[in-house]
């Protein structure tokens, strides 16, 4: 087997440090760079071309979905593997259309995650058993409409969700809608909390990495 060109993108020091020792131990992995937001993974991409990307999910800046997105854009024959916490539906399903190879969590032993990356190199898609199962249960059930992005969320939300993505302020909102500027603000709120973030700027990368705003 050729050697696998690989670069970690993680902003967690300790578990990168870690990733990055194991991965040296490998025969026939070497690599070749790291990078701790998203904006720095798109960038260290661009210049190194690595044949693997290992990617986090939750990043500074530039989140892994949009960061992947970038990559796979600019460097299509490059290969994205996301190591996350997180397999949640909504985070599995937006990093396939972003176009990742594979899907792994982070508490999955060493051997597993040897065996992912190899199979990534290869060209083949590969999950967690967790995710796995998921993944098949989606395609195995009946769909008869696209599944609904963030579907804890009313549709005014979503609504409203959309208008913050595309970078308006709740007065233009509120405008738009006819409706209160208090009357948003507890909507926004409420959107916040459904969707577990701390602000707005957290919100809108939620928000375009789910392929709102666009429009």
């Amino acid at each position: 087997m050729e050697t696998l060109r690989i670069l970690v993108a993680e902003d967690h020091p300790l578990f990168r440090k870690g990733v990055i020792s194991l991965l040296s131990s490998i025969p026939d992995f070497e690599v070749v760079g790291e990078a701790a937001t998203g904006e720095e993974a798109v960038a260290r991409v661009e210049a190194l071309q690595p044949d693997v990307v290992l990617m986090d999910l939750q990043m500074p800046g530039r989140g892994g979905i949009e960061a992947t997105r970038e990559i796979l854009h600019g460097s299509p024959s490059v290969r994205v593997l996301i190591v996350t916490l997180f397999e949640d539906d909504d985070s599995v399903f937006m990093a396939l259309r972003a176009g990742a190879r594979g899907y792994v969590l982070k508490d999955a032993d060493e051997e597993e995650l040897v065996r992912a990356i190899q199979a990534v190199g290869r060209g083949d898609a590969i999950f967690s058993p967790a995710v796995a199962e998921r993944v098949l249960s989606y395609f195995a059930a009946p769909h008869p409409t696209p599944p609904q992005v963030f579907p804890t969320l009313t549709d005014r939300e979503r609504e409203i969700l959309n208008l913050i993505a595309q970078g308006h302020p709740n007065p233009s909102i509120a405008r738009h809608l006819s409706l209160s500027t208090k009357t948003v603000g507890n909507y926004v709120s409420n959107i916040f909390t459904k969707l577990q973030v701390a602000d707005r700027a957290q919100a809108i990368i939620r928000a375009r990495e789910a392929g709102l705003g666009r429009g």
